[in-house]
Order: structure tokens, then sequence, then C-alpha cells
């Protein structure tokens, strides 16, 4: 067996490990899937061990098709569909008033309030009632997720927040979709390395950062939605162990 392998092999018990000492500690748990290659691989990780882990996806209606196709084949794949939040039809209706369909391009303010209405209203109330949110965040994805944690209190939720990929690289991530089979979005193939919406979303050139297809007309430091931020910035927490 290979290094490398047996690498993969003790960072897939590690992720066992956290995921279920956050369900002893703080059930209920529930892991925020974006269906990127990081989540579809915790989402195998869930179901392959059986975790107590419940999963969402956020749909915020303008996805690209590819990641609703993603969605059906991940839902046949495994034989669950995932619970599916939308956002509030007034919010977006007012956002479209206010601004234009893609008033999201005007200004980072009114990106931003996009965002708030498609992605993180939607984001609360999947999390009411919780004690601990999963993510896909890991560390070497952008400069604004190079502090990411495995497991932090989340001031901005109100609950402990567990990134259990945060120390795996890019290379571990597809070793472990292509060793497992697991179902991933089409775009990858096609030089989409993170994915979005359908408008805020492009491929990437060779040696770009694998989040500047995000929101590419930005500067990198405001590349985020706001459902990791505080104050405006990715959290910044230590590490605590659950």
């Amino acid at each position: 067996m290979s290094s490398s392998v047996v690498q993969i092999d003790e960072k897939v018990a590690a992720v066992v490990d956290e995921l279920r000492a956050a369900v002893d500690h703080f059930a209920p748990v529930v892991f925020a899937s974006s269906m990127g290659a990081e989540d579809m691989v915790l989402m195998d990780i869930i179901y392959r061990y059986n975790i107590d882990v419940d999963i969402f996806s956020i749909d915020t209606g303008r996805l690209p098709a590819e990641t609703y196709a993603l969605m059906a084949a991940a839902a046949t794949h495994y034989g669950r569909r995932s619970v599916i939040y939308m956002p509030q039809a007034e919010s977006v209706e007012i956002f479209v008033g206010a601004y234009g369909i893609n008033g999201f391009f005007d200004s980072i303010d009114v990106r931003k309030a996009c965002c708030h209405a498609r992605k993180v209203e939607p984001l609360r109330r999947a999390l009411a009632g919780k004690r601990a949110w999963v993510t896909g965040l890991r560390s070497s994805q952008s400069s604004t997720r190079e502090a990411v944690v495995i497991s932090a209190f989340d001031d901005n939720n109100g609950l402990q927040k567990i990134n259990p990929l945060a120390l795996w690289s890019d290379t571990e991530v597809w070793e472990y979709i292509h060793a497992n089979g697991v179902p991933y979005n089409a775009l990858h193939d096609q030089g989409f390395p993170s994915i979005g919406c359908a408008p805020c979303t492009r491929a990437i050139q060779p040696g770009e950062d694998i989040r500047a297809g995000r929101w590419w007309w930005e500067n990198p430091e405001t590349k985020e939605c706001g459902l990791h931020m505080v104050d405006g910035r990715l959290q910044r927490i230590k590490v605590e162990t659950v």
C-alpha cells in the first residue's frame, strides 16, 4: 500500500472521529453542503460511516444547471435526499426591485446584500435549533481562509462550527473522490475548482487561486458571501477540541 493511500486513510479516520465527537458533544449537528468537491467528500464519509449528521443545501435560485444535476445524481447514488432551503421570495423580490436582477455586479455592498438574501438568511433558518454545523472549508482554499481551523465556536451563529477537512489539500480531496467513486460537479472538469451561483462563478486560468473564479471582479480579500463572516471578516479563532 502506498504512503499516499495510508495518509488518506489516516485523514479519513480523523474526520470520522471528529464528526462522531461533534455528535457526542453537540447534537443535533447538521452539515451545510454546497455540493462542492470538499462537500461531496464529507457527504460520502457521513453516509459511508453512518454518522448522525443531517445534510442540507441552499438553493439560491441561481445555481448552475450542473449543480442541480449533481443534487439529483447524489440522491440517486446514496439513496437519500438532502434537505433543501431556499431564500424567502419576498427578500429576493425586494433586492431585485431595488438593484436589478444582476445588481450584484455594481458594488461589493450590493453583492453582499444579494448573498445575504439568497444564502445567509436561509442558512440561519437551517441552523435554528442546532448546536453545531459542519462545513467543507479548507485553509488552503484562498487567502481569506488561511486561518480556518477544525473546530471553533461560531459567534455569528451561536453554535460550534466543525471544519473536518481544514487541513486537507486539494490533491487529497480529489484522491478521495476518485478512489471512492464519489459523484461530483461536471464543472470541476471544465476549470471550475470552486462553484457558487452561475453569474458569479467562472473558470480559472492555470496558476490562479482556486477561488479566483468566485466574484472575479472583486479583490481577493472581499471574496466571501457572508456565511462564514463575523464583522465583515472571516472568523479567525484558535482551535478548540471537541
